[in-house]
């Protein structure tokens, strides 16, 4: 149970911190050498590291993240929502980067080290806000060939924020990006490689000076099949004869959201039917689709009204709807109320069970 002396801090405007970065007390760190492997791990309090200039994170890349959530719970409690998850596919990233596995043992530490040092920084409950978590591993030791780093660094920091929906869940117009690929067909689509989300920042960019605040991908072999958006997953859900059914991408090009998973657990719980699939565009452009997202750690669920492909634009129901859709919004108050213990947790998806 957290200390009852630990309330959030009266420093912050809970209301308005928005989503940013602020420094806190203190965040885990670890290091990596192969004749050692992880060492014991310290509690850091300086933001700034000391990396050296031919490091493989900084000149190759070799490097990949996270992003995970602590809430504060109705009880009191504070706990982070399925870190198991990210940590199975934090490793699934580091050996397809060349770099060392994080134990699952370690990877849990360095979230509770820093979730314990910065108790204060966790918003009150109600807030809609919570304490952003990010894991983050790279090659920290020198190489100048093209080959693993002989030191690595694992960090997991975090930064409090607020609730990304503050005026309320509202959809959004999204156009696809036609002149970039996010990923190749046997590329690093579904690894969380940093060195996968700068090359959208232009696109996105441009995008959001057009009036689109969300893009979409499409496959990079045919361009015909939905990819999933620059920010997170794809999610769309259909209502035919009373029967609702989930459809989403989940191939090889995909990264593994766990928002995503937990959505689809969520919706096989309420009687859903859920459809895991290459998904055609042409089922977009054929109206198919009765409500349509963008799911991921930040947000939870973006609702889409439109999506624009060149001239051409796609209402996905009206396209003036201003409110979420019924569906999503089912998933999303059931979601948000298993993290904020608003609701029991029989999945066990909070942890730890009795809090910090």
């Amino acid at each position: 149970m957290s200390n009852p002396t630990t309330p959030p801090t009266d420093k912050l405007d809970w209301q308005n911190i928005g989503f940013q970065y602020r420094d806190i007390n203190g965040y885990a760190k670890y290091t990596w050498t192969p004749e050692n492997g992880w060492d014991e791990g310290s509690l850091e309090t300086n933001p700034y590291l000391n990396v050296h200039m031919c490091s493989t994170g900084l000149n190759y890349g070799q490097e990949c993240f996270e992003g995970l959530k602590a809430f504060r719970t109705k009880d009191g409690r504070i706990r982070v929502f399925r870190p198991h998850e990210n940590g199975k596919r934090m490793n699934l990233t580091a050996a397809f980067g060349s770099m060392p596995g994080i134990p699952e043992e370690i990877f849990l530490e360095a979230i509770k080290k820093t979730v314990q040092a910065n108790l204060e920084f966790v918003p009150p409950y109600g807030s809609g806000g919570s304490l952003y978590l990010r894991p983050l591993l790279f090659g920290s030791g020198p190489m100048i060939g093209l080959s693993p780093a002989p030191e690595f660094t694992f960090i997991v920091f975090g930064v409090p924020v607020g609730n990304y929906y503050k005026d309320g869940v509202k959809p959004v117009d999204a156009c696809i990006i036609e002149d970039f690929d996010r990923s190749a067909p046997l590329g690093t689509g579904s690894f969380k490689l940093g060195g996968n989300y700068a090359p959208v920042f232009l696109p996105t960019e441009k995008a959001k000076k057009q009036g689109f605040p969300i893009t979409l991908h499409l496959d990079s072999k045919t361009h015909t099949y939905v990819d999933e958006f620059s920010t997170s997953n794809f999610v769309a859900l259909s209502n035919k004869d009373g029967v609702t059914t989930l459809v989403t991408p989940n191939g090889r090009t995909i990264l593994r959201s766990v928002t995503r998973i937990s959505l689809v657990e969520i919706a096989r719980d309420l009687g859903w039917t859920v459809e895991e699939r290459d998904v055609p565009f042409s089922e977009i452009e054929e109206g198919k689709f009765d409500e349509i997202a963008a799911c991921g750690t930040a947000a939870v669920i973006t609702p889409v009204k439109t999506i624009s492909r060149g001239e051409k634009s796609y209402n996905i129901g009206s396209g003036e709807q201003t409110e979420i859709g019924a569906g999503f919004n089912a998933l999303y108050k059931q979601y948000k109320a298993i993290q904020n213990g608003d609701v029991a947790d029989t999945k066990s998806w909070m942890w730890p069970a009795e809090g910090f």
